[in-house]
């Protein structure tokens, strides 16, 4: 005997039916219908300013998920996630929500006429989250909103929010350079300090673990990476310049840069990138006969700082890498790794996006490249201003220039942590000020393929207008939270800020 379900009779039981879970002793449910899928407890990235239920966000198959505790959103005591705490993922309208839940329970099937108004009973949470309660011989089932749940969380902005930011987006730094200011980055070789002009930079990125040797390659040449899709040569600064030996440390990075013309990029790989300078070029000087024997002209001057205390030899990477005999070399190893690998494979051209990265609290953050104009230590002591709100930390005098700091961790309500080597000062221009941000780390500079990026959750009006992009980078395994310069400070702490 065969039976026939009659039009919509299959979604009219989805209604019915509910997914159930438990909060501590507190059972809740929510329509089935509305559930994507439920998973395990994912790797979260922190969100600051973000509404005190989220948990953070999480990478789920390559959409950005934000994950709330319920536990949190009912005022519930916090509890240790273990192997049966789950993620109920709802679909949102167009996007995806994850609920930290304790365990799940079970579906179960309620007729309309079972569930009373959540108004006419005393829940376990405010009745506006809830759509109604089963009431059942064995206990009480609330069955939430889940749209009501973060409610407080603001909508997607139309096409004119972008336009309108636009219009009080900082200018481009390099116009905003003085004209007699030149811009370096600069790294270590074997205890020497080098550097070469920012726009001869291309990115900076991490030594991965494996590099693709090739047979017959010159002393300086290390071999060869994959970088999007492309081979990069690598050589080593230190066997370049004929420097100690040394080990390929985790502080390793590649400076990648581009000769110019019609040669192809090249990584330099240096023992540690220090930081992006801004000095006058009077503290430059021309290189000493003695230094550059003038035949390969390699070096484009020699740059004074501290006094004269520290002195940065700056390069060219266009006359590094001109020399015919090496140039020859790098080409030929990289297509001699070319026709090993069978080709380097080719890929449909995107438009790349650069950023500054660096950390806050163990989590990763960036910033338009554009938009730091410098980066340098940390002080010893910074002038403390009286009655000032607490996240300006002073202000230091940078090359005769009064320059306001602000303790970034303080900024996004994270703990305090105790001044280190390793912070860093990033100078960026907000709102036509000079503004110094004190960060835990400067890691790299990171060129992005666009189809990595993404809209943020907008968890929060602080934070959607602060953090309005996350770069998903899957491959990685990693989030970076990309901060809109323009919107680090709001009006009443930039009027702060000025009066510092």
């Amino acid at each position: 005997m065969s039976t026939t379900t009659e039009p919509g009779a299959e979604a009219e039981a989805d209604g019915r039916q509910f997914v159930t879970f438990r909060i501590g002793a507190e059972l809740f449910g929510v329509k089935l219908a509305e559930v994507q899928e439920i998973i395990r407890m994912p790797d979260l990235v922190q969100v600051p300013l973000a509404p005190a239920g989220l948990e953070g966000i999480a990478n789920l198959r390559g959409a950005v998920l934000p994950v709330t505790s319920l536990r949190r959103v009912f005022g519930a005591a916090e509890a240790a996630h273990d192997d049966s705490t789950r993620v109920v993922v709802v679909r949102l309208k167009d996007r995806p929500a994850g609920f930290v839940v304790d365990r799940m329970a079970s579906v179960v099937t309620a007729d309309p006429d079972a569930i009373d108004d959540a108004a006419s009973i005393g829940g376990t949470v405010r009745s506006e989250l809830l759509r109604g309660v089963i009431k059942r011989a064995d206990g009480m089932i609330q069955l939430l909103e889940p749209a009501r749940l973060v409610g407080e969380m603001p909508a997607s902005r139309g096409a004119a929010g972008p336009a309108r930011m636009a219009a009080s987006a900082p200018k481009d730094a390099a116009t905003e350079a003085p004209q007699d200011d030149i811009q370096l980055v600069s790294f270590e070789a074997a205890g020497e300090e080098y550097a070469f002009p920012i726009g001869q930079v291309q990115e900076i990125v991490q030594l991965p673990a494996a590099i693709t040797q090739v047979p017959q390659a010159p002393p300086a040449v290390l071999g060869v990476v994959t970088l999007r899709e492309r081979l990069l040569p690598l050589i080593s600064l230190r066997r370049l310049f004929g420097l100690p030996a040394g080990e390929l440390g985790e502080s390793c990075r590649i400076v990648v840069v581009a000769p110019g013309g019609a040669q192809a990029a090249v990584g330099l790989v240096v023992d540690r990138v220090r930081e992006v300078l801004r000095v006058p070029r009077g503290l430059v000087d021309a290189v000493p006969p003695l230094l550059d024997d003038g035949a390969t002209g390699r070096l484009e001057g020699v740059c004074r700082l501290e006094d004269g205390r520290r002195l940065t030899v700056i390069l060219s990477a266009a006359r590094l890498f001109g020399d015919a005999a090496l140039r020859a070399a790098i080409d030929a190893t990289t297509e001699e790794a070319a026709m090993e690998e069978g080709g380097v494979r080719s890929a449909a051209a995107e438009a790349d996006e650069q950023f500054v990265v660096f950390r806050l609290a163990g989590e990763e953050y960036g910033v338009p490249t554009e938009a730091v104009q410098e980066i340098v230590r940390v002080p010893e002591e910074l002038t403390r201003i009286p009655r000032t709100p607490d996240f300006i930390e002073g202000v230091v005098n940078l090359r005769g220039t009064v320059l306001p700091v602000v303790d970034q961790r303080r900024r996004f309500g994270l703990p305090e942590l105790p001044r280190n080597d390793r912070q860093r000062i990033m100078v960026l221009q907000i709102a036509g000020r000079r503004t110094g941000l004190v960060v835990d780390q400067v890691s790299e500079v990171l060129k992005l393929p666009r189809a990595a990026i993404e809209p943020a959750p907008e968890l929060s009006e602080q934070q959607a207008r602060l953090i309005r992009r996350v770069a998903n980078i899957e491959a990685q395994q990693r989030m970076v939270l990309l901060l809109d310069p323009a919107n680090l400070l709001d009006a009443g702490e930039l009027d702060a800020l000025a009066a510092a």
